[in-house]
């Protein structure tokens, strides 16, 4: 029997292809992610992973009795940007992940964190990812390289998407931050 007054909170896991979307909610979720990853059919693609994201992830946290998290994965990909509209709405707040070790991304990650602000004026943290790899920028220059100011008021978190304690704190930060926004 489902309890009709918990408060469901929806959160975006947004970011370029190969950022690590996909794990954050694998490793986080208490029901099995609900995917629609498909095979990479783009050479260039076929590179760096095997599947991809094609409409959404779908993972579930309960946090306590009245309140769930709902978290939503977009896919990566440009050909796909027509979900991030759909997976908006109606969200509470925002995390875009960005593989710390591939700069080559950061464009495209911050044209991401650019759409999400211009349409959804809501709480948003980046999550610099695989900053348990060697060659990962910080998280202090992925922040300068995504050009984020301090006036946008958007934490840099480094993390490992496989690391469920680091999913969790940065899931708690945007926690926090929407909640002083509903506050204000």
């Amino acid at each position: 029997m489902t309890n009709s007054n918990v408060k469901k909170i929806k959160i975006v896991i947004a970011g370029p292809f190969a950022a690590g979307k996909t794990e954050f909610i694998k490793t986080v979720s208490e029901i099995d992610p609900v995917t629609t990853e498909r095979k990479i059919t783009h050479s260039e693609e076929k590179e760096k992973k095997t599947a991809t994201t094609v409409a959404m992830d779908f993972g579930k946290i309960k946090i306590d009795d009245q309140h769930e998290l709902y978290l939503f994965g977009t896919p990566g990909q440009t050909r796909f940007n027509f979900m991030w509209e759909i997976l908006g709405e109606g969200a509470l707040g925002i995390i875009v992940l960005v593989d710390s070790t591939d700069p080559s991304t950061f464009h495209e990650a911050r044209r991401i964190i650019n759409f999400f602000q211009s349409r959804y004026p809501i709480p948003l943290v980046v999550a610099a990812n695989k900053q348990d790899l060697p060659n990962a920028w910080s998280p202090r220059d992925v922040a300068t390289a995504l050009d984020i100011s301090e006036e946008e008021e958007i934490p840099v978190v480094g993390i490992s998407a496989k690391e469920k304690e680091h999913v969790k704190k940065t899931l708690l930060l945007l926690l926090e931050l929407i909640k002083s926004s509903l506050e204000k």
